[in-house]
């Protein structure tokens, strides 16, 4: 029997949320940026509401909005990803339920929070992704988080929640390469029909030969590159691979080289300014702007990798 889901082996941007000026939702702004993100060859999906789109800073009917508004900027052409972040099963798969009503396709699930200071019991994570699709019906997405934190799932916790009838894909950012090299082989042998996606935006070179796509913040500032990638790492090809992080190599620096991988959020934005499709980079707290010159940092950077305004 088949799992739900869709082809996500290619480019899903994770996009940035925009903001007015005064704070609220920019929801003519999200028309722009979905519009151009769905119109690029190789992008297969957006994720919406995660870390890049600060969606939990957003109240739950913009949370709803926002889903809605970049329903609505692609149309048909592509689907629609939210990010299901709420701690406790059941009030996350109430959000995953309120997540299809706004028009979600799939869903990406979060670790609980308090797992990241603590670690989780052994079976919890299996059971949350289990009730949330139960609940929701909706397909989901395996979220591994970095090696560093205690709510990385464990190899053994990984096989088992791919094994479930409602997840058809993982976004893996162990950002651990020597977990990386051991685990990917076999979860692609043991579960050879779940879909593997990168979100490790700063080791994209490392990690694009083993995967069938990215997830990541990073496709929605230079999506038109990060296909050609994927298509380089699916082809074995890393010369090609390699000529295009070096052209990256400035963005990245800029944009994830911070003192906070949090800062690439607002960075993501400045680069949006830059090829045209915002017109600043307001964030909300706890985001705060970037230092002074940060702005023209990033617009040298982009233009140094041939990332030229759209609009």
């Amino acid at each position: 029997m088949s799992k739900p889901g869709f082809d996500m082996r290619g480019l899903n941007p994770a996009p940035i949320t925009p903001f007015t000026r005064d704070g609220a939702v920019d929801y003519a702004a999200i028309q722009r940026l979905g519009r151009w993100l769905a119109s690029v060859p190789g992008v297969k999906s957006l994720t919406v509401l995660g870390h890049a789109g600060e969606g939990t800073f957003l109240e739950r009917d913009e949370q709803f909005k926002v889903i809605e508004a970049f329903r609505e900027s692609v149309g048909d052409s592509i689907p629609i990803i939210a990010g299901i972040t709420l701690e406790g099963t059941q009030v996350a798969a109430e959000e995953a339920k309120r997540a299809v009503k706004a028009g979600a396709k799939a869903g990406l699930v979060y670790p609980s929070h308090g797992w990241l200071r603590f670690g989780y019991q052994k079976g919890a994570p299996q059971d949350k992704y289990k009730a949330i699709h139960e609940a929701s019906g909706l397909p989901l997405i395996l979220f591994q988080y970095p090696d560093a934190t205690k709510c990385t799932y464990d190899l053994q916790t990984q096989l088992d929640i791919a094994a479930q009838p409602g997840v058809f894909a993982m976004k893996n950012g162990v950002r651990n390469m020597k977990r990386w090299d051991r685990e990917i082989p076999v979860i692609r042998q043991e579960r050879p029909d779940l879909q593997i996606l990168t979100c490790h935006d700063e080791y994209l070179l490392h990690t694009m030969f083993d995967v069938d796509g990215a997830l990541v913040g990073y496709g929605c500032i230079a999506p038109e590159l990060l296909v050609e990638m994927i298509a380089a790492g699916k082809a074995k090809d890393y010369k090609k691979a390699r000529e295009l992080h070096d052209r990256l190599l400035p963005v990245t620096a800029n944009v994830y080289h911070r003192g906070s991988h949090m800062e690439g959020s607002v960075a993501l934005k400045w680069a949006l300014v830059a090829r045209g499709i915002l017109d600043h980079a307001t964030v909300r707290s706890p985001l705060l702007p970037l230092a002074e010159g940060a702005e023209r940092e990033i617009a040298d950077a982009m233009g140094l990798a041939g990332l030229d305004r759209v609009v």
